[in-house]
């Protein structure tokens, strides 16, 4: 009897408690390899940005503020053959008032080695003077 207990103990399968993942590996590989083949494809959102050979034009003739690397202030309403005139920084405020008859917007234009703050600086003293409509003219040059 002995060598029939042994053969039914061979025959017999015992269970198994581990999860074969070799397949779940597989699959995961595969994956992988199809998101990297088609990421590059993938075109992000693309915005069409103005650029500044393209923007509208203005309605009203603008305000030009003129700002030279010494920092001295220029003025002239932008339309046919007006000439600059120099102004004090002080003064600055009223002759935009003078100008600005039709609600007319204010470009600055600055000399390229003309420091950001004084920049900024006038461009905050223009608009707590009640100027909302301000910009910068830049060289359309390339």
């Amino acid at each position: 009897m002995p060598s029939i207990r042994a053969s039914t103990s061979r025959g017999r399968r015992r269970l198994k408690n581990e999860i074969n993942v070799v397949p779940y590996i597989d699959v995961m590989l595969v994956l992988l390899v199809i998101f990297m083949v088609t990421a590059p494809m993938i075109t992000p959102g693309i915005i069409d940005m103005p650029t500044v050979g393209q923007a509208s034009e203005v309605p009203a003739a603008p305000i030009e503020v003129q700002v030279d690397q010494d920092g001295q202030l220029s003025i002239r309403l932008r339309d046919g053959a007006a000439e600059f005139h120099n102004i004090n920084k002080d003064s600055l405020i009223d002759e935009v008032r003078l100008l600005a008859l039709n609600e007319n917007p204010v470009v600055i234009a600055a000399d390229g080695k003309v420091s950001y703050e004084s920049v900024m600086e006038l461009m905050d003293q223009l608009r707590s003077s009640g100027f909302t409509r301000l910009g910068f003219l830049v060289n359309t040059d390339e």
